[in-house]
């Protein structure tokens, strides 16, 4: 029976399923980890470590590097709490192109006798406008960004949608009515409303900066509630300090954006309700039953995405290095054990390769022989043998 530690109790919620098939947090010496937002930078794994399970997209808080080099393989839950932003985005639209947060704290500080009167009088400084008609570039129109796309053409606004890397999966998730930019900068020029949903890496940081908000006409809202450091925030200040642009909300605060009245800033609420933190653990959970049982691997922020019907008695896997002759290595020492191989099945992600075999027999004392076999190969990070 596997073991599986988590941190949190919507983490541990989303095994209550498969309690008959995990024993959760009775050891140290977990198979699984199935986490939040703990930072495991400072942790030391133990050596009964597969899998840790990400319930949300972001991953900063666990060392990859480390993980990889000790054969674990990393997830996360993209799509989980997909809903959860999209209708903050929606409902930040709204706010600001009526002027909500304005009107708000104007009413909070305006009490008395006369404040109909007043209110009468004052409230044309916080006429807004209305979304139908107007146009709203994603930049970025994966789980999130799809959602929000749809939500913002059913409004009746007119949306541009922009992803050079967008699959032809999640294409299908994409109404016809969204316009696809060919560029960023034909995405963003006549947009009255920005909103960036992509993931963070090195092409990505500083995505919306100097250059990109130059582009963009005078007077339109940004909105980044994908991961800081996407837009530049001095560049934006700058651009706001020059009415330029006239808001810009995100879920990631900076000194720099404190204490004004064109800057919304949330405390990373984005993915923060009841709904997206369980589908985030019982996905995860699912991920954590699928890759312990199976080996096959989907949504690995470490791993190649590799799945493969197990229909054979036994398999093995192996996590190695991405160099010349893994295969070669891994097939010659089952020859030499006199193993046969029924299929064989192999995938790699940059410097990270992993290998699965299916198996028509192996005898139950040769399982550790053959681990300790293939695990004395130079640049192997982990094997496993599995049984269907």
């Amino acid at each position: 029976m596997y073991q599986i530690k988590t941190y949190n109790a919507i983490a541990q919620a989303g095994l209550d399923q498969f309690n008959d098939q995990y024993q959760i947090n009775k050891t140290n010496d977990a198979d699984a980890y199935l986490i939040r937002s703990v930072n495991l930078h400072d942790e030391s794994f133990p050596k009964s470590l597969k899998i840790i399970a990400r319930a949300g997209a972001g991953f900063n808080n666990i060392p990859l590097d480390r993980a990889t080099k000790n054969g674990i393989a990393v997830f996360n839950t993209p799509g989980s709490n997909a809903n959860a932003v999209k209708e903050l985005i929606i409902s930040l639209l709204v706010a600001s192109s009526r002027n909500l947060f304005d009107a708000a704290a104007y009413s909070a500080h305006n009490s008395g006798a006369d404040i109909s009167l007043r209110t009468e009088h004052d409230k044309t400084k916080f006429k807004g406008s209305e979304l139908t008609g107007k146009t709203l570039a994603v930049v970025g129109v994966g789980h999130v960004g799809s959602l929000v796309a749809n939500a913002a053409s059913a409004l009746g606004m007119n949306v541009i949608g922009y992803d050079p890397y967008l699959s032809s999966d999640a294409a299908w998730h994409i109404s016809t009515t969204i316009t696809r930019a060919r560029t960023l900068d034909e995405a963003l020029k006549d947009a009255d409303y920005v909103t960036v949903h992509v993931p963070k890496n090195e092409e990505t940081t500083g995505l919306i900066g100097k250059e990109q908000l130059a582009v963009m006409k005078d007077g339109v809202h940004l909105f980044n509630y994908s991961r800081g450091g996407i837009v530049d925030n001095q560049a934006a200040v700058e651009a706001l300090d020059a009415h330029h642009l006239q808001t810009y909300m995100t879920d990631f605060g900076e000194d720099i954006l404190l204490n004004r009245d064109d800057v919304v800033v949330t405390p990373h609420i984005g993915g923060s309700t009841d709904e997206a933190e369980v589908n985030g653990a019982t996905q995860g959970a699912r991920t954590i039953m699928t890759y312990l049982e199976t080996g096959n691997i989907q949504n690995s922020v470490n791993m190649p995405n590799l799945q493969v019907p197990f229909q054979a008695p036994y398999r093995i896997t192996l996590i190695h290095k991405n160099i010349p002759n893994m295969v070669g290595q891994i097939a010659t020492a089952l020859a030499n054990a006199g193993i046969n191989i029924e299929s064989m099945s192999n995938a790699a992600r940059k410097d990270v390769a992993y290998t699965m075999i299916d198996l028509d027999n192996l005898k139950n004392e040769e399982d550790n022989k053959l681990i300790d076999t293939l695990s004395k190969i130079d640049a192997v990070f982990r094997v496993r043998v599995l049984k269907h």
